[in-house]
């Protein structure tokens, strides 16, 4: 019986390429959206994946989506925790929202979605949490210490996690990306990104499907021995002993 997948913030960028993966690797795959109707119903039509609408960042939000999946596809055995905003500015000017908008939906969504399915893994002895993390959660960004601070986080909640649960057949892994050819990232202005890139030794930005890659092995029946490590792929921009 094919394994079912919820992948947060699931309709773009990232999240889009992770669960048109899954779905190709015949997984039955929900997608976490929190607004863009239009990317949801794309993805709806070109890969068959159930859509979900809900604010990552609110509990009760989270446990509606959670019962709508199960209800349609049947338990979630992978959870992908890739919704992600930034509020970027510089500390010293920082209003109070962007600090709280942040963690709220980059660190608080962790709890509030991962809390809706492990009680379910553990019973079933098998699961699969994959965080989405970021390069900056690890280095550090100007401009982004909520975002950072939210990012670097969510390791420390995967080391626990994965300790926590690794005998009960629970893997909970975290991916740290660099910078990946997005929406969000060709947004930046063109000078800014050509800097960007010349620091990655590479020579070009990430794609997609290298992020989606790794979490379909990660949430494979081959990676039960992998738990608690947190995978950079940045093209050697950032490099983690």
């Amino acid at each position: 019986m094919a394994r079912v997948a919820l992948v947060t913030g699931g309709t773009r960028g990232i999240g889009r390429a992770i669960v048109e993966r899954l779905s190709a690797d015949g997984f039955k795959v929900a997608a976490g959206y929190s607004g863009n109707e239009a990317a949801a119903e794309s993805l709806k039509q070109e890969t068959g994946a159930m859509v979900i609408k809900g604010n990552v960042g609110n509990f009760a939000d989270c446990q509606h989506a959670v019962k709508a999946v199960e209800a349609e596809l049947g338990p979630i055995d992978i959870l992908v925790n890739n919704a992600g905003i930034t509020r970027d500015g510089v500390f010293h000017r920082m209003k109070s929202e962007q600090w709280s908008e942040v963690i709220r939906v980059n660190m608080d969504s962790l709890f509030n979605m991962t809390r809706q399915v492990i009680e379910g893994m553990r019973d079933r002895a098998w699961g699969r949490i994959i965080n989405i993390s970021s390069i900056n959660g690890q280095k550090g960004q100007v401009g982004q210490t909520n975002y950072s601070a939210a990012k670097a986080g969510m390791i420390g909640f995967t080391k626990a996690l994965a300790l926590e649960n690794a005998k009960k057949g629970v893997t909970v892994n975290c991916i740290a990306p660099g910078y990946i050819d997005t929406e969000m990232v060709q947004a930046v202005p063109e000078k800014v990104l050509e800097g960007i890139v010349a620091q990655i030794p590479v020579g070009r930005l990430g794609r997609g499907d290298e992020i989606a890659d790794m979490v379909a092995f990660l949430a494979g029946e081959r990676a039960g021995y992998v738990t608690g490590t947190t995978l950079s792929l940045n093209g050697g921009q950032y490099l983690v002993g």
